[in-house]
């Protein structure tokens, strides 16, 4: 799409700092050296108690910084910038992660050339692992398990990946999604505060008619390690509920149905009896206490939070 440097629509930016004001400037200095010739960049800095985000300002005066009041979660500091973004596109992307020059380009045009196409992810390598793939593309999430796969994770890249094709999901480290579908389906649901919450857009907007695509002319490297999945009491309380949360605002009938039993009854009692032989006794709380959070609220879990109007 032989677009000159005029042509290009703007795309927004936005990336949510807690606690990682350092990790933070080193993406903004990877960006800084992107050839996509209009952007605009938000910061939200989700109440970090233990940082001093102001120095990212200071380094990076042409970003847009917010603070929030509170830690909302990662739907709900990414949610904090938009009402502010002027973008056709809006990339929602980590702050763990660097980019190569010209990474932008191939997402968005895969978004110019099909307006039923509401979201794209690029390809992810692990940072300091280069050449190995962490995400080229989902498969689509069981009804019942509610688990998915990301396509090529751990595999060496080779080339093998270099599509541009729909997928089952998006991947909430990187993605560009069409402000238009924003506005007419809504922003990411706060309410599961970390986890599950980007497939759960996805669904919306499938749902919606639109399709989710992956591209694989486009690289993001991501910091996160292969090697260490850090098993805390609050990331497992936040996975379960996540999981559990969105079957309950996906799916419907005997789907649901079923899914409920298999989530309450097998999957996250075999969880807990993994954790009792592990001698983990605070991720089988973790565990029990997302339970307790379905058995206790039923109101309000559904919808999606609508974006202010346009003044």
């Amino acid at each position: 799409m032989g677009m000159s440097k005029n042509n290009w629509p703007l795309v927004s930016v936005i990336t949510v700092n807690y606690n990682q004001s350092e990790v933070t400037c080193e993406f903004l200095e990877s960006f800084r050296k992107i050839s996509y010739p209009r952007t605009e960049l938000f910061v939200v800095d989700n109440a970090s108690p233990d940082d001093h985000p102001e120095i990212i300002q200071e380094k990076y005066p042409e970003i847009h910084f917010l603070q929030t009041k509170k830690n909302l979660g990662f739907a709900g500091g990414n949610n904090a910038a938009l009402p502010y973004c002027k973008g056709k596109y809006i990339l929602f992307i980590n702050n763990d992660t660097e980019v190569p020059t010209g990474f932008l380009e191939p997402l968005v045009e895969v978004l110019e050339k099909n307006p039923r196409v509401a979201m794209v992810s690029p390809k992810i390598h692990y940072f300091h692992t280069p050449d190995t793939f962490q995400f080229a593309g989902f498969t689509p999430i069981h009804p019942i398990t509610i688990r998915n796969f990301a396509i090529g994770f751990g595999e060496k890249d080779k080339g093998q990946y270099d599509v541009t094709c729909e997928t089952g999901s998006i991947f909430g480290a990187a993605m560009l999604v069409s402000m238009d579908v924003i506005r007419k389906v809504g922003m990411m649901a706060e309410i599961f505060f970390l986890y599950y919450e980007e497939h759960d857009w996805g669904a919306h907007i499938k749902k919606a008619g639109y399709q989710i695509y992956y591209q694989g002319k486009s690289l993001v490297l991501h910091k996160e390690s292969i090697s260490t999945i850090k098993e805390s009491p609050f990331q497992i309380f936040y996975l379960t509920r996540g999981r559990i949360l969105y079957a309950r605002r996906n799916n419907h009938g005997i789907t649901k149905l079923l899914s409920m039993l298999y989530l309450n009854i097998i999957a996250v009692p075999k969880q807990m009896l993994h954790y009792l032989l592990k001698n983990r006794p605070d991720l089988v709380k973790a565990s029990f206490r997302a339970l307790w959070w379905h058995w206790t609220h039923f109101k309000n879990i559904h919808g999606l939070p609508k974006l202010p109007k346009e003044n």
